[in-house]
């Protein structure tokens, strides 16, 4: 199914349909365990996992309009845990912008989105780390390695390990020496494809793992026909390392906008 939404960029549409399948796809009784939840709005969503650290599973996320983001924020009051909304700041207009204020929102940085197109041909994978595509007897592994690299609790690696063998969701794990040392996702729609859950242990970083995820998975994508890869990660800050960006960066990925963090009021 193509973006048909004229506001929404592509790279945030597909981001946003990457965390409500992922909620479709969490199997019910670990859901209600830990009392995942996400809410469908327009294209955007609103997603709740209390639990996790991770800005990620507490936020709303692809919407641009009042109307959507009150219908998303009413619902998001009713949860627990540090609930964030993310907003793009060169799509915000006045009446978003005072939106925010009127909501009490607080600002606590901000994320940056990362767009690349296809390879004119499929990327090598050189050096000592290999990234081989997760078969479902992985999804154990891939789940802990996803949580060990995280900083998320076990509690939460059936959550990550349901993605492996799923349609729409490829998963790569990095090894080196044959131990598995990373994961990478990427979630593949209408032509267009999110990158997700590249996380190496700690161990093992520096090594090149990352670059062989993204490789790995830029040249998955291409298969499929990708012609629009999207990611995010932390905004750079000067005199701060952000290794991160800068393997994305490296990868061809460039800068679309910046979007920020809103911590909701009740969430300090």
């Amino acid at each position: 199914m193509k973006n048909t939404n004229k506001r929404i960029p592509r790279e945030e549409w597909i981001e946003a349909k990457a965390f409500i399948d992922l909620a479709r796809i969490t199997p019910q009784p670990f859901k209600d365990s830990v009392d995942f939840t996400c809410m469908t709005v327009g294209d955007g969503c609103a997603i709740s996992l209390p639990q996790a650290p991770a800005i990620g599973l507490n936020r709303i996320v692809g919407l641009d309009d009042v109307s959507g983001l009150n219908a998303a924020f009413d619902w998001m009051k009713t949860k627990t845990g540090r609930r964030n909304v993310q907003i793009s700041e060169a799509s915000a207009s006045n009446d978003l912008r005072q939106w925010v204020a009127d909501k009490g929102l607080i600002e606590t940085g901000a994320w940056v989105k990362l767009v690349r197109s296809a390879p004119s041909a499929p990327l090598a994978i050189e050096g000592p780390v290999r990234a081989r595509l997760a078969a479902v007897d992985d999804a154990p592994i891939f789940g802990k390695i996803m949580c060990t690299g995280f900083g998320f609790p076990a509690e939460l690696e059936p959550l990550w390990s349901c993605l492996v063998g799923k349609e729409c969701w490829s998963c790569f794990i990095a090894e080196w020496e044959g131990t598995p040392i990373g994961t990478g996702a990427i979630f593949i729609q209408g032509g267009y494809a999110w990158l997700g859950g590249g996380t190496t242990l700690p161990d093992y970083r520096g090594r090149g793992a990352q670059k062989a995820l993204i490789n790995a998975r830029l040249n998955e994508g291409l298969a499929k026909g990708v012609s629009l890869f999207a990611v995010e990660t932390v905004q750079p800050q000067e005199g701060q390392p952000n290794s991160s960006f800068a393997n994305l960066t490296r990868a061809g990925f460039g800068l679309s906008y910046v979007r920020k963090n809103y911590l909701l009021p009740d969430a300090v």
